[in-house]
């Protein structure tokens, strides 16, 4: 029963070894550069998850990807091309990725940053509605007291003038 393990191993081991590809693409004619391949790539995987928010008109499940190749003016051909190429040079490819990681990155940094300008400003109009609301209150609770007082000062005027209409 081991004797079978260890075979099934060293087969799968020898499978393994001979699957693996060493092909390398042959340089396509319009090839992107490696700069405008991370450009165009952010712009795909920004495209990608844009695909299930709605967008201005409530619409979702909207293929940017025509939008994206119009930017760059390429087409979906020259990138599928340009794409396998790299990915036949691993070692470029991973360059490529890394530069996309560091674009979403600054991106993302660059979104929260709004978001938190917003929020804060949202915080503040709050605030200032409170402190509006607030001195509304206020103002009318003033105006109740003097109010209130201008009675009573009417009030004791009319007992006093009373009280000297009897006296007489």
């Amino acid at each position: 029963m081991k004797f079978l393990k260890y075979i099934f191993v060293i087969i799968a081991c020898v499978f393994l070894t001979f699957c693996t590809s060493n092909t390398i693409l042959k340089k396509p004619d319009n090839l992107i550069s490696k700069k405008e391949m991370a450009d165009v790539l952010t712009d795909v995987l920004l495209a990608s998850g844009g695909k299930n928010i709605k967008n201005l008109d409530l619409e979702r499940k909207i293929n940017y990807f025509p939008l994206v190749f119009e930017k760059h003016q390429i087409d979906s051909l020259q990138f599928e091309e340009s794409s396998a190429f790299y990915i036949s040079r691993i070692d470029d490819y991973n360059d490529i990725l890394k530069a996309v990681n560091e674009r979403l990155s600054l991106k993302k940094d660059e979104l929260k940053a709004v978001k938190d300008v917003e929020d804060s400003l949202k915080k503040v109009e709050k605030e200032l509605k409170k402190l509006k609301k607030d001195s509304i209150t206020e103002s009318k609770s003033r105006l109740i007291k003097s109010k209130d007082s201008i009675f009573k000062n009417s009030e004791n005027s009319e007992n006093k003038v009373n009280k000297s209409i009897k006296k007489q």
